[in-house]
């Protein structure tokens, strides 16, 4: 069983955010929908609102969306908060719909970096938007972080502006910035806002609101865990480390002599064996127990023998004398300035690397990073919210739908005014937060930290009741009960402090950590009992399942097989070669095997056809187009035709485009001049790029003259031909250079059984000409 999340080093480290007296407007009571317009202000008899929030996508008052989460929060503490979604930002005048903000400005880009949502991996402008109406694009400028802060300036020029999101957090240092191809100064440097808020900021939000609301200067809110702001010099009491100190190799040791006994040996080395201080009182500062205070960093690895003690004679200081480390809460770490990560790959992989081994809440040191003249300084992470708390959150009068000015002349949000993305979670429970997989492609640890923050089992039931009993349309199917992983709630290490105290990027990678309690019982719990719920029809899982962490637990793949899957699980394996797996820490294809044979006996008992969907990553840095081939004939052997085909696409921040920009393994210590074992092979370039999408669709006619030339030039045209074994025919069918669509050509295929990507499932009949009898007798088989 997991030691309750509420006993952890983390929960006794912050103050609740529950525990604050509440602002005088609390007398005001709550809103349906936090107000878009000063006619919904005057019908809640507001004059003003204390905060308004500023962001680039469509107000959807859902837990799933940070905007509604930030804004609800707030108002539980009393503060009337307004809401400006989308605005043109051609000029300040929208920004001024709801008037002054007694308080501050929240600017956020929206649930994406504003970049990503409007390109492609190729850098072409999308044509759709699932966060806008109608799935319109355009409706966000680029870096819309920047643009909206400026604009909040231009509006009000002396009003405090507090930026946060995604793009806050994956910004929040100097960055490669794919679209540019260059590395861009830090977002609060261009945005100009008086402070920046980085992961999940609802703790940092409300210190920073009651605080202005006592009338202390932004200026000197600088103590905020989560925080980021511009200063001008180190304060007097922080000691400063170069960051070029931490990422080297550590002292090294002296060889023991053999010929010493470890009373001897810990003599010389001024210290004395654990059995002789069994007599002794403890030092000033020593005592039982772990504790907050006591917490090691990783690399503190004591002897068991060995305690340390003052030496009678103390060696003289100097050069080889052993220095105590200072106090981290009181320690920064100097970063390379702006000018030379932008000029100088090597030096931004090395920051990149410094900045996430300095994400873990409990051990975390401060950052600094010079911009010019002045210094972006990044305070220590944010404490996770405790269960109580997450509960609280999710607990709030959301009212589970977009705003209402989005609706149509029926009030309706389908159709011309639907929101995808509302649409994909409107049936959805979020039960967990964060992610301690690591993979080096993705932005969730960057934002939402490695520490796993779950709801209570009665908050979730509760949210599920709450679906079934007031929005509309529910057909009794909850699409997902999950969060950025599936199989992660509850799950974390087995002692807080060792939890407080770890440095590793992953605890499931190279291998499960054996501090990792891999239990899934109370997942379990849930999947059942939410199954079991008066009107519940069907619990699927949406998010993508963590399978080599799932293994651990029979139980958990039993009940997930048998009562939780659509008739396919998509899943994420994203290679089957370990050249790309090392760079992206993910398990070998082994562990798939091992989930795909249990997946598939727990469907035979069920008596179920289910199928599972693995999806694959192209063009990933570390990425040979050997590898690219061996993972196309993989596909081809299992059977599997990419429909929807990923190609890497570097976001910022991320370990993945560190090593994308500088061609190192920043998963190991960056050295300006790199071994074979500390370079990595990037794939640059359309026509690469390009490339490694064609082996992911080696199946489309459009892509075999590409495959046939690299297939010849890689000296395997041996797998050029129509056999069995190999990958694209010799023959060239006429095409017309378009894409074609796998799932509509696999609909009503002439032969064999086709499983695509985007579905998982098997051809269908479409109702025209029946399947013919050789295809009948397969499906039967």
């Amino acid at each position: 069983m997991n030691a309750p999340i509420d006993v952890s080093f983390f929960a006794r480290a912050a103050k609740p955010i529950t525990s604050y007296r509440k602002y005088w407007a609390s007398r005001f009571g709550t809103s349906r929908f936090l107000p878009m317009s000063r006619a919904e202000m005057d019908a809640l008899g507001w004059d003003s609102c204390d905060i308004i929030i500023v962001t680039g996508d469509a107000y959807v008052d859902h837990p799933s969306f940070g905007m509604a989460v930030i804004g609800r929060v707030l108002e539980a503490q009393g503060f009337r908060v307004g809401m400006i979604a989308q605005p043109d930002w051609q000029s300040a005048e929208p920004f001024k719909a709801l008037g002054r903000p007694n308080l501050f400005f929240g600017v956020t880009a929206g649930n994406m970096d504003s970049m990503i949502n409007r390109y492609t991996a190729d850098r072409k402008i999308r044509s759709d938007d699932a966060y806008t109406p109608g799935d319109v694009a355009g409706r966000r400028p680029d870096h819309a972080a920047i643009v909206y802060s400026q604009r909040c300036r231009e509006a009000y020029k002396d009003t405090p502006i507090v930026l946060g999101g995604i793009e806050g957090s994956l910004r929040r240092i100097a960055h490669y910035d794919y679209w540019s191809d260059k590395v861009r100064r830090s977002v609060l440097v261009d945005a100009k806002c008086d402070l920046l808020l980085y992961g999940n900021a609802e703790r940092a939000i409300v210190e920073i609101a009651h605080r202005l609301a006592a009338r202390e200067p932004v200026q000197e809110i600088t103590d905020v865990r989560g925080t980021a702001f511009v200063r001008r010099a180190t304060p007097e009491g922080w000691f400063e480390i170069d960051s070029t100190e931490v990422d080297q190799p550590g002292r090294v040791e002296d060889h023991v002599n053999p010929y010493m006994t470890i009373s001897d040996q810990a003599k010389a080395q001024g210290e004395t064996c654990k059995k002789e201080l069994s007599s002794l009182p403890p030092l000033p500062g020593e005592g039982g127990g772990g504790g907050a205070g006591s917490v090691q960093p990783l690399n503190f690895v004591p002897n068991p023998s060995l305690t340390k003690r003052p030496h009678p004679n103390p060696p003289p200081e100097g050069e080889g004398a052993r220095k105590k480390p200072p106090p981290r809460d009181r320690t920064v770490i100097r970063l390379p300035a702006y000018e030379q990560v932008k000029s100088d790959a090597v030096l931004y992989a090395h920051a990149n690397r410094v900045l996430h081994l300095e994400t873990n809440p409990g051990n975390a040191r401060a950052l600094v990073q010079a911009h010019g003249d002045r210094d972006v300084w990044l305070n220590a992470p944010p404490i996770p919210l405790t269960t109580a708390e997450m509960d609280f959150v999710f607990g709030l009068p959301y009212a589970r739908s977009p705003h209402p000015a989005y609706a149509d002349e029926k009030g309706s949000h389908d159709g011309a005014t639907k929101i995808p993305a509302w649409e994909m979670i409107r049936f959805s429970v979020n039960i967990m937060r964060g992610c301690f997989g690591g993979c080096t492609f993705c932005s969730i640890t960057e934002h939402e930290g490695r520490i796993i923050q779950s709801r209570s089992e009665d908050s979730v039931i509760h949210e599920i009741e709450e679906i079934r009993d007031k929005v509309a349309g529910f057909t009794g199917v909850i699409s997902d009960l999950g969060g950025p992983t599936a199989n992660m709630y509850r799950i974390g290490c087995k002692t807080p402090e060792i939890e407080a105290a770890c440095r590793k990027p992953s605890c499931v990678y190279p291998g499960i950590c054996q501090n990792l309690n891999t239990d899934h019982s109370a997942l379990v719990r849930i999947y059942q009992r939410a199954r079991k719920l008066r009107g519940i029809k069907k619990i699927l899982i949406g998010s993508g399942v963590r399978y080599d962490l799932a293994v651990q637990s029979p139980e958990y793949v039993k009940e997930l097989v048998q009562h939780h899957v659509g008739g396919y699980l998509k899943i994420a394996p994203e290679h089957t070669e370990q050249g790309p797996l090392t760079k992206m820490m993910k398990p070998g294809i082994g562990a798939y095997d091992k989930f795909k044979a249990m997946f598939e006996k727990y469907s035979t008992e069920a008596g179920k056809k289910q199928f599972l969907i693995p999806y694959f990553i192209a063009a990933h840095p570390g990425t040979s187009d050997e590898d690219m081939m061996n993972l196309a004939l993989w596909l081809k052997r299992n059977g599997f035709r990419a429909d929807q085909v990923q190609t890497f696409y570097p976001s910022p921040m991320a370990t993945a485009t560190a090593m994308y920009h500088s061609g190192r393994n920043t998963l190991r210590k960056v050295h300006r001049k790199a071994a074979l074992e500390d370079s990595v092979d990037v794939v640059r370039g359309e026509r690469r790029r390009r490339l490694h999408k064609a082996f992911l669709r080696y199946h489309d006619p459009n892509n075999w003259p590409v495959l046939r030339e690299a297939l010849k030039a890689m000296g395997r045209a041996d797998l050029i031909g129509s056999a069995k074994h190999q990958l694209v025919p010799a023959y060239q069918p006429l095409t017309d250079g378009g894409y074609s669509s796998a799932r509509r050509k696999n609909s009503t295929p002439a032969k064999g059984l086709v499983l695509t990507q985007h579905t998982g499932l098997p051809p269908r009949v479409t109702g025209g000409a029946k399947p013919s009898a050789k295809i009948a007798q397969k499906k039967r088989t």
